[in-house]
């Protein structure tokens, strides 16, 4: 479809930026998670039985994040301005503030936040990854998503059982999860007070690339279907 590659660019963009995110936030704010809400609610009730109320606490705060960014993202992404996508954008643009907000917060927390200083900072970074997530629903195909990816590693294996069709696009959004957990950790470790910068600019990159056209053709129809060819899925 047209532009594909750039779409597709955009989308990885964004999933590097979740996994540079996540890492931030096990590592630095709670040892919790701040788009995987799988894993959080595991971690909640783990704590609860465990005793470990600290860790309870920083599970929930990432779950409420998250419940609150989602609506965020997705009605923003709705909105229809001058164009079409001007609410995709919109809703990137809502991440990025965000997402440089931390930045500029944790900079000033010498890169070592600790009590309500981190409780808000993990806060806020679930919500950023809650609307990243709640734009990509709106914005993007039925079944895709950057922020929380079983559901596409099912769909991929899934497929290659039963077709022999291997996603491929799908499977490097997939890589890029692990990619940007280790862009993060290494900043974490060796950048540190620098490390929310990373996340922010990959946004704004993906951001610019929308206004080059990426965004329409998130939902670009696909190209007919033709005899004998395996059936492509809508998910990125």
């Amino acid at each position: 479809m047209p532009l594909r590659s750039t779409a597709s660019a955009s989308l990885l963009l964004l999933t590097l930026a979740t996994g540079a995110v996540n890492a931030i936030g096990f590592m630095a704010l709670g040892g919790v998670f701040t788009s995987v809400m799988t894993a959080n609610l595991g971690l909640l009730g783990l704590a609860a039985g465990g005793g470990r109320a600290a860790l309870a606490g920083h599970a929930a705060v990432a779950i409420a994040g998250f419940a609150a960014g989602v609506p965020i993202g997705g009605r923003l992404a709705a909105t229809e301005g001058g164009s079409r996508w001007a609410g995709v954008r919109g809703a990137l643009a809502a991440e990025l503030l965000i997402l440089c907000g931390i930045t500029a917060a944790w900079a000033a927390l010498d890169g070592r936040p600790g009590g309500t200083g981190r409780l808000v900072l993990l806060a806020a970074a679930a919500v950023a990854m809650g609307c990243q997530s709640g734009t990509v629903q709106v914005g993007a195909p039925p079944g895709t998503s950057t922020t929380y990816l079983t559901g596409a590693i099912t769909g991929v294996l899934s497929e290659l059982a039963r077709t022999g069709a291997f996603r491929a696009r799908t499977a490097l959004v997939i890589a890029m999860l692990p990619l940007g957990a280790a862009l993060g950790g290494l900043l974490v470790t060796r950048a540190r007070e620098a490390a929310p910068a990373a996340p922010a600019l990959l946004v704004g990159a993906a951001l610019a690339l929308s206004w080059r056209g990426a965004a329409p053709s998130w939902r670009e129809t696909p190209r007919a279907h033709r005899a004998g060819e395996p059936r492509e899925s809508p998910e990125t």
